[in-house]
């Protein structure tokens, strides 16, 4: 395998890797407090141990009359200096924006630069 791979499911990523020692795969959904974890000896054992984890999970939230937790809420809280706040705030104002609507604005524009640049360089 070529390092850590990434997987999704139902919203739900993980990352897989493979142990040669063990001669199994494995992995473990990321960007949640709680942990769910799975593996298996083929890609496709790996694979269908990801799904039934993930359904487990989800199943085990419902039985406790929990929501379960979901990777990405669309909301994070960055600490800028006052100088930068005051200048979101400024030209937020000037586009007659929300401080909200201009700071996703201005993240989807660089994360998308910086993704043509990533793949302009493999290429």
């Amino acid at each position: 395998m070529r390092g850590m791979a990434m997987i999704e499911y139902k919203g739900y990523r993980a990352t897989v890797d493979f142990d040669g020692e063990a001669r199994v795969f494995y992995g473990e959904v990321i960007d949640l407090n709680d942990v769910i974890t799975f593996q298996g000896e083929s890609v496709k054992e790996l694979e269908q141990a990801f799904h039934d984890s993930v359904d487990d999970y989800l199943e085990f939230c419902k039985e406790r009359g929990e929501k379960p937790e979901k990777p990405f809420s669309g909301k994070f809280v960055v600490r800028v200096s006052p100088a930068l706040h005051r200048a979101i705030t400024l030209r937020a104002a000037e586009r007659k924006e929300s401080i909200n609507t201009y700071v996703n604005d201005v993240l989807e524009e660089a994360v998308e630069a910086e993704q043509k640049q990533i793949t302009s360089s493999q290429t």
